[in-house]
Formats: structure tokens, sequence, C-alpha cells
């Protein structure tokens, strides 16, 4: 099986469904986010703080590197990797590319309480969510290769949808 690399904005699901995903799959789930906190021993919010979006960004990258030639794995990969164009070819080169997709309100609901969320600390709104979607909108429209509305469906709906699609 080809790898499933799954996008989008924090709080879509990406990390639900890839969960849910390789129990269907019987597949590896790789979270990119958990791995590159235990990689460096510490929380992405204190990686940003002390090292900046670059260096966490050079991170995910050699993380997808290291994807290279593995196969049967569910990839919840975080809400800005595929902001570079390196991290998407490399995702492409190995797998299938899904946006998990969702409204600036669902997102808000679900990462409301959160703490981990580096780039939306001190700007927890729909407003502010929206805009960030809408700046990344375009992106993870392009680089994918299947779009998921995630928008009032249980988990086991969208995997059956991502599983379809495909064709499978």
């Amino acid at each position: 099986m080809k790898n499933i690399y799954l996008i989008g904005f924090m709080g879509a699901g990406k990390s639900t469904i890839a969960r849910e995903l390789v129990k269907m799959k019987d597949a590896k789930r790789i979270e990119m986010d958990q791995m590159i906190v235990d990689q460096q021993g510490m929380e992405i919010s204190d990686i940003f703080e002390k090292y900046g979006e670059t260096y966490f960004r050079d991170l995910e990258t050699e993380l997808l590197r290291s994807f290279l030639g593995k196969e049967n794995m569910v990839v919840s990969c975080g809400g800005g990797s595929v902001l570079r164009d390196e991290n998407a070819a490399l995702m492409k080169e190995n797998g299938c590319i899904v946006l998990l997709k969702a409204t600036p309100e669902t997102i808000y609901e679900r990462v409301k309480n959160s703490t981990d969320r580096p780039i939306l600390n001190g700007n927890m709104n729909v407003e502010f969510i929206r805009e960030l979607m809408e700046k990344r909108r375009e992106r993870y429209e392009t680089v994918a290769d299947i779009t998921i509305c995630v928008d009032g469906k249980e988990k086991q709906e969208v995997c059956r949808e991502v599983l379809a699609a495909l064709g499978e």
C-alpha cells in the first residue's frame, strides 16, 4: 500500500483519522509532530520559541526524507508541513496526499481549549483561524491528491471516504 499523508489545518482531525485508518488498513501510524517532540526532547511550542519556525520546518523535511522507501504508513502531518515545496514533493513521491478540510468554526471548537498550538497562542478566535486558513487554503488544495470534508461526520465515515477515494 502506498503511504497516506493526511494534511490540513490544525484541528481538522489528522491524528484522529490516522488512528482510525490504521485499524481499518493494518498500517503503521506516524505522528510527525510527536516524532519531532520525541526526537528533540521538547514540545513544539518550545521548539518554535527557542529555535524558530524555520528550524521546526527543517525538522519536518528531514523526517519526511526518512520515510522514503517505506510503505504501508498513515502519516499525520503537521498543519504547516506542506507549505514547503520540498515537503509536498517528498509526500507525493512516497504516497498520496489527503486533505482533511473543515470550517473555521469546526476548527475553533476543536482547538479552543488547547495550549499546544503555537501559531494560535494569543489568537484563539474564529476570525484569526479563518484568516490563517485562507492563507493556506490554496496551498493545501494545490498539493492534495484527495480532499475530504470532515464537518459533521463521524471518524469512521471520513475513513470510508478516504479509502473509497483511494480505490480501496
